[in-house]
């Protein structure tokens, strides 16, 4: 499969990779026309100090923000070739819980280095740091926090972990009311998005591998993939934390309280493109193929969800595309969606839903593909 070098990427005209330009045409002007307005989803992401109004005062931003956001923008990969580009790709972006997968990818790195050596292992056996004392929490396993069944309990940067339950990320949002807390289950038997235990998978992380996480990242896999020197992964303003002597600030895996990646649309299409070649990159492996294939199966509590990364099991999230087809989701709908039955991969920021007319994330990004995928051969 072709990858590009780092300074050129080539472009093919859809017929020749086996895609109908009038179906690609037609994808991209469904999102050109479904654009996040600019006066909503924080366009001006400095005006705003509480993410959510139910997380009262723990809700507080203490990361930053980006001054402002683009416009909808987006890229379609057929075979590692450009097929379609549209709005700024080389803005730098905050891309919200796109950097989940992220830290997903970093954990692959260390499992594939031995720093973790299996899984199931219990994060007590690798982090002595007071956040895995307690009778809950000495039960937690790093499987736990990368399918994000943990129910770690506790307080972390100021946030406690009960600011973030309920949470209607992957649920039925009638069904949950945020601003009550609900009664923890036992680590490994309850699936919740919550960024406190998240943000407690990177700080476990750092302190495992002992380096900053950015710095991992860049070594490991973004230089390797020829990704620019643009994007940059923040933490809080209050998450310095020593290790072995040396601070280090851990780094948030989502921005809704503000740090968080930040990052062009070309270069989460990198990303996206290694995932799809199985973790290599032009012959060279950043990540190994038994890492992703790890990373993209179920969890037994959440059939949709892997290590981080959504999934399309039994077509639930986007019954256009393939079951096998998956994706790193932010809010805002920043998206890398990775089809590798069609050897496609599609960026997408800021499109459109609205609840009142009965779409959501998932129908809107359904409605893209669909229009995309009708155009193969």
């Amino acid at each position: 499969m072709y990858v590009p070098d780092r300074t050129e990427w080539e472009r093919r005209d859809p017929e020749t990779v086996g895609l109908d330009p009038e179906a690609v045409e037609s994808a991209v002007s469904y999102h050109q026309r479904h654009g996040t307005p600019h006066e909503r989803i924080n366009y001006d992401f400095a005006n705003y100090e509480t993410w959510d109004e139910a997380e009262g005062a723990d809700g507080r931003r203490i990361g930053p923000h980006p001054a402002r956001r683009g416009g909808p923008a987006g890229m379609v990969l057929k075979d590692g070739y450009l097929v379609a580009e549209w709005g700024d790709t080389r803005r730098v972006d905050q891309a919200f819980s796109v950097a989940k997968s992220f830290l997903s990818v970093v954990a692959g790195v260390a499992w594939d280095r031995g720093r973790i050596d299996d899984v199931d292992d219990h994060l007590r056996e690798y982090v002595d740091d007071g956040g895995f004392e307690s009778e809950r929490n000495r039960e937690i396993r790093w499987r736990h926090l990368l399918q994000q069944t943990s129910e770690w309990e506790g307080t972390l940067f100021g946030k406690p972990d009960a600011v973030d339950r309920n949470r209607a990320v992957g649920k039925d949002a009638a069904a949950l009311d945020k601003s009550e807390t609900r009664a923890l289950r036992e680590p490994g038997t309850f699936w919740e998005y919550n960024d406190v235990r998240i943000n407690r998978l990177a700080l476990s992380l750092l302190r495992t591998l002992g380096r900053p996480l950015p710095r991992v990242l860049a070594e490991n896999v973004m230089e390797p993939v020829g990704a620019t020197d643009t994007w940059e992964w923040h933490g809080y303003h209050n998450s310095m934390v020593s290790v072995d002597g040396m601070a280090m600030r851990s780094v948030s895996g989502g921005g809704h309280w503000g740090g968080g990646l930040w990052i062009s649309a070309r270069d989460l299409a990198r990303v996206g493109l290694l995932y799809l070649n199985g973790g290599v990159w032009d012959g060279t492996r950043a990540v190994s193929e038994a890492w992703v294939d790890a990373s993209t199966e179920p969890c037994d509590l959440n059939e949709n969800y892997g290590y981080l990364w959504w999934l399309n099991t039994n077509r639930a999230l986007w019954p256009s595309a393939p079951e096998s087809a998956y994706a790193a989701l932010g809010h805002g709908q920043n998206t890398v969606w990775v089809d590798p039955e069609h050897d496609v991969v599609v960026v997408l920021r800021w499109l459109d839903y609205d609840e009142d007319d009965g779409t959501t994330a998932q129908s809107e990004q359904d409605a893209f593909y669909a229009k995309l995928l009708a155009g193969l051969d």
